[in-house]
């Protein structure tokens, strides 16, 4: 008899789980993926990237349709949305988005994978037409056909995370004037904050007056006829302007989770092992809906990123499937970009290694990222931060026109290694003029620190 398998949201998680069992030919089940969407396995984090133009069809973003799903075997249900779970009796509530008809739907398996949705913040006037959020890809479609409708090219961001650079990267190259508001003091709030202000001000240099970022302010109010005119701040300022970028954060879409009583952890989002097993038999979760596990802090954090929500699916499904896998941990890796520069980070910054109680010290150099002589050669800046206690790397943060975040993709693999920093220095890396200096930029921010850590 067949495993009935019912997989709940069809954004990056769900699909892959799906994907997964499909291949697993030694686990007889049936599929079935409910979405409230139109469309399931699209790329999210490509949207800034077609809204500016470099993608020129939004049918590059879906990764695989639901025909291709279902000549596999697997049902996918469009517009279908679950109300319900109901874990001791195995069974899901659907309700249909279009007739509002609910059916019940019973499985063996059952994996939660809804997601986030961004945080709409409570102010006045949101309503008024042309104010966005980047979450799916009609979002992209209408802010891209407003973009190139817009007569007056005047924009407004409000939010100053990895969305809110990525859509002022993608108006500056379209020859819009764009205010950044950021709530807190200081943009990209998960760099240390002098390496957020370096940031800042080369965003601002390289836009020739036509960026313009408002940090310690928030929007009090939008002002307009029907559409958007006027973005008024809590300090007064008066901001006009035709379009409006919301992308203060998201937050875990786990309402149904905790109305079946399964257990939610960090940001209410659902505590799962390293199996991706929730506190209710037979269910499982992945993805951004899902809390990790910083291996760093030995703590849970939420950090939603497409590139987790890949890996805890496949986890899923070999689990789900009777077989065994564990997902151990994040380090919180990320990187974006902004007309070129390179914004990258691994690990903790020095201010969560403190908050966490390492000994912390710490080094940051700006070097050039290949011989110097190379025309291609270009200042980055990198930080490191290790524990002086135990000598263990604890992360690094890069940022510059040069490749900066290769280096960050090493140090990423040097922390999951468990190395001390003497042990990073005989890192047997790479050099050609081309590619490096002859001593790379992250051995020169490592001796910098070995040199410190050993005449204290």
């Amino acid at each position: 008899m067949k495993t009935r398998v019912v997989i709940i949201g069809g954004g990056a998680a769900g699909p892959k789980i799906t994907a997964k069992l499909l291949r697993t030919k030694e686990f007889d089940c049936s599929i079935d993926l409910y979405t409230e969407e139109d469309m399931i396995s699209y790329s999210a984090c490509g949207l800034p990237y077609y809204v500016e133009g470099l993608i020129e069809s939004s049918e590059k973003l879906i990764v695989r349709k639901p025909e291709q799903f279902e000549q596999q075997g697997a049902h996918i249900h469009l517009q279908k949305k679950c109300i319900k779970i109901l874990p001791q009796e195995h069974k899901v509530l659907v309700q249909d988005v279009k007739t509002q008809q609910t059916e019940e739907i019973e499985y063996d398996k059952l994996a939660i994978t809804t997601g986030a949705r961004p945080i709409i913040p409570s102010v006045k006037n949101i309503q008024l037409e042309n104010i966005f959020t980047v979450r799916k890809v009609q979002d992209g479609i209408n802010i891209r056909n407003k973009m190139r409708a817009s007569e007056s090219k005047k924009a407004v961001i409000v939010g100053g995370g990895y969305i809110g650079i990525e859509m002022l990267e993608a108006f500056f190259l379209n020859g819009f004037e764009i205010y950044l508001i950021e709530k807190g003091s200081h943009i990209l709030p998960i760099f240390d904050a002098e390496i957020s202000d370096m940031i800042k001000d080369e965003i601002v240099r390289m836009s020739n007056g036509k960026v313009h970022i408002i940090t310690d302010d928030a929007v009090a109010a939008f002002q307009g006829a029907n559409k958007v005119e006027k973005v008024v701040t809590e300090k007064g300022k008066i901001i006009d302007t035709d379009i409006v970028i919301v992308c203060v954060g998201v937050a875990p879409n786990t309402e149904i989770a905790a109305d079946a009583g399964i257990q939610l952890g960090v940001s209410n989002a659902i505590r799962v092992n390293n199996r991706m097993q929730t506190s209710e038999k037979d269910i499982y979760a992945a993805g951004d809906c899902t809390e990790k596990f910083n291996l760093i802090a030995k703590n849970y954090c939420w950090i939603p990123l497409g590139s987790t929500a890949n890996k805890e699916g496949r986890c899923a499904a070999i689990n789900l499937s009777g077989q065994y896998d564990s997902f151990p941990g994040v380090l919180g890796s990320a990187v974006t970009r902004y007309d070129g520069l390179t914004l990258s980070l691994t690990g903790l910054t020095e201010t969560e290694a403190k908050k966490y109680g390492f000994d912390v010290i710490a080094s940051t150099m700006t070097k050039k990222d290949r011989a110097g002589y190379m025309p291609s050669a270009e200042n980055i800046t990198i930080k490191l931060v290790v524990d002086k206690r135990s000598k263990k790397i604890l992360g690094a943060q890069a940022i510059g026109c040069g490749d900066a975040d290769k280096r960050v993709n090493t140090v990423a693999s040097a922390i999951q290694a468990d190395q001390t920093v003497d042990q990073f220095l005989h890192l047997d890396m790479t050099y050609a003029p081309p590619f490096s200096t002859a001593v790379d930029p992250l051995l020169s921010a490592a001796l910098v620190i070995n040199n410190q850590l050993y005449q204290t």
